[in-house]
């Protein structure tokens, strides 16, 4: 990365706080490189803490600031964001949104003419390096600028470039699929306190073994089918588990989050 590369986030909120920190974590960019802007105190506060950068009100210093601005804020809140900035964005800026499901036409229609823009969905994980982040490139984006998400995203975890029309699944999967797995997370050491276990061994054991399942189907390769019969012994425990699992429909009830989580994010896009 150019060592001039500033960054700068408009919303300081907790996505914005895991970014900004995995890329300083990952010294793509140093800290003084870095200016958030957020109207709540408190949101501000807590970014310059994890990440160690400056913090301000305004919306405009971002754009002073910095060339690569990232679009951190609510749905909502961003056509307004948008008019307000439009004045002093220029052709040198790339702006980088991950607001959930605004699509790139209205990104680009609230800027001037040939803005570049990029929309991307990644997840919280980028704190500790492990997110999964899908994006696309508007209509006036340059290679470089797709090179330059790419080198960001993969910094902190795993980057694909998508057609736009994908990142709406890519939001119900991989960007709320973390709050999926925590929930899996809790139960299974629901479980483990169920059948005598103490909680906090329950907890820790219940999410290392997802964590090490995760970097078996990444590592090895192997389809999840094929790794889970490897588990499951003719007449043993597990697939009685499995069966359990089969008979409260787990496998639907999952399917069916990410759809719904999809759809809400269509819904969000069109607001």
């Amino acid at each position: 990365m150019s060592s001039d590369l500033a960054i700068g986030f408009l919303g300081a909120g907790k996505m914005a706080s895991a970014l900004a920190k995995g890329f300083v974590q990952a010294g793509l960019i140093t800290a003084n490189r870095v200016l958030a802007s957020d109207p709540v105190e408190a949101a501000r506060a807590s970014f310059a803490q994890a990440v160690g950068a400056k913090t301000t009100v305004h919306n405009l210093e971002v754009l002073k600031f910095a060339k690569v601005v990232l679009l951190a804020v609510k749905p909502d809140q961003v056509k307004e964001l948008l008019a307000e900035i439009n004045g002093v964005f220029a052709s040198e800026h790339v702006l980088i949104s991950i607001a959930a499901g605004v699509p790139l036409a209205k990104l680009e229609g609230g800027l001037i003419a040939g803005a570049r823009v990029i929309r991307v969905m990644p997840n919280t994980p980028a704190l500790i390096g492990a997110s999964a982040t899908g994006y696309a490139l508007g209509k006036c984006a340059t290679p470089e600028d797709g090179r330059l998400a790419q080198t960001l995203f993969s910094a902190v975890g795993v980057a694909f470039q998508v057609k736009e029309t994908l990142l709406d699944a890519v939001t119900g999967l991989s960007g709320s699929g973390p709050a999926y797995v925590y929930l899996i997370t809790e139960a299974l050491s629901d479980g483990g306190v169920a059948a005598g276990l103490p909680r906090d061994i329950a907890t820790k054991l219940a999410a290392q073994t997802v964590l090490g399942a995760a970097r078996m189907v990444l590592e090895t390769g192997l389809h999840p089918g094929i790794l889970k019969d490897m588990v499951t012994s003719p007449g043993g425990t597990t697939i009685e588990g499995i069966h359990e699992m089969e008979k409260g429909n787990v496998r639907a009830a999952l399917i069916n989050a990410v759809r719904a989580a999809s759809e809400k994010s269509k819904k969000l896009g069109q607001a």
